[in-house]
């Protein structure tokens, strides 16, 4: 039997798994990523983590090695351009770095791109050959699957749904521009709307649910949950910015499907009816005919998907 070992490299946590050509998770393990202590000590961490999930298995029937990180990066030579969480992380060749300690092939790629993969392979994507995912969490991300094979575009860096404008004067994003997706629509912005609010003196239940903690999306559902109008207000605007990112994703990318992931899914049932009515009242026609409904992978997407990069 051949094995595949995936690597999610993210600012707080480090992960990795073995899995066979059929996903069947064999072996998983965490830690948290030492990310303040620049790139030779978190390389180690991996490199120890490949270890531990390829303890029992012989190395020669581990194929690969595919790690999703953040980016930018250059996934052809492996090459982190910057990460942003990651001190220290400039044009690091994480590939050539991690061949040379592992004696094995390794596959970079941006950590959305690669959760696309393996929704598309593994998850709900399954059996179509145009499918796009999007997390919707701290930030916005995707990845997009055209004709049977993930879009890359001529630097390696297509794919970055968050980053388009939904609003010409809107807010500004972390990448220099304004009014991207993820800086209206992400789970940190609804949070930052919500404080917002309650600082010019909106009463809610938010700020009695958050107590002297910082705002979270979480807060914002549970108030929603009991029929507070401002939760309840956000909730809808919450649907509607991610419908008009939709639309444009349908238009742009004409998919069979698309499935929603990340943390702000979790209140779905909150926004879910302002997002279809969004699509229903803006995309053309024919692409209405493409399903929107939750990713399957749940919370390992992101690791089985950097294993799918080898596959």
């Amino acid at each position: 039997m051949k094995y595949v070992v995936g690597v999610d490299l993210g600012g707080t946590q480090l992960r990795a798994v073995l899995i066979d050509r059929d996903a069947d998770l064999l072996a998983y393990q965490r830690t948290d990523t030492a990310a303040e202590c620049g790139p030779t000590a978190v390389i180690a961490q991996i490199e120890q983590l490949i270890t531990m999930v390829t303890a029992q298995v012989d190395r020669q029937d581990v194929v690969g090695i595919g790690v999703g990180t953040p980016g930018p990066l250059d996934p052809f030579d492996g090459i982190v351009l910057e990460a942003p969480n990651l001190a220290g992380w400039i044009n690091v060749p994480l590939k050539a770095l991690l061949q040379e300690r592992t004696g094995l092939p390794v596959t970079v790629g941006n950590d959305a791109n690669a959760a696309g993969l393996g929704e598309w392979r593994f998850g709900s994507g399954r059996g179509c050959q145009d499918f796009v995912y999007v997390t919707i969490s701290t930030g916005i991300g995707g990845g997009v699957i055209a004709q049977g094979k993930l879009l890359l575009g001529s630097k390696g860096m297509a794919g970055e749904v968050g980053h388009m404008t939904i609003q010409m004067d809107g807010p500004l994003c972390g990448c220099g521009n304004f009014g991207c997706w993820e800086v209206v629509a992400s789970g940190t912005a609804l949070a930052r709307t919500a404080q917002g609010a309650l600082e010019r003196g909106h009463q809610s239940l938010i700020k009695e649910i958050a107590a002297s903690s910082p705002v979270e999306g979480w807060h914002i559902a549970a108030a929603a949950e009991r029929g507070d109008t401002l939760a309840q207000t956000l909730m809808r605007r919450e649907g509607e910015l991610i419908g008009v990112g939709l639309v444009n994703l349908l238009h742009l990318y004409s998919p069979e499907r698309i499935a929603l992931g990340g943390g702000v899914t979790k209140s779905i049932a909150h926004w879910e009816p302002y997002m279809r009515s969004v699509v229903e009242e803006r995309a053309m026609l024919p692409y209405r005919t493409a399903t929107i409904n939750l990713a399957t992978l749940g919370d390992n997407v992101g690791v089985i998907g950097a294993a799918a990069l080898v596959l």
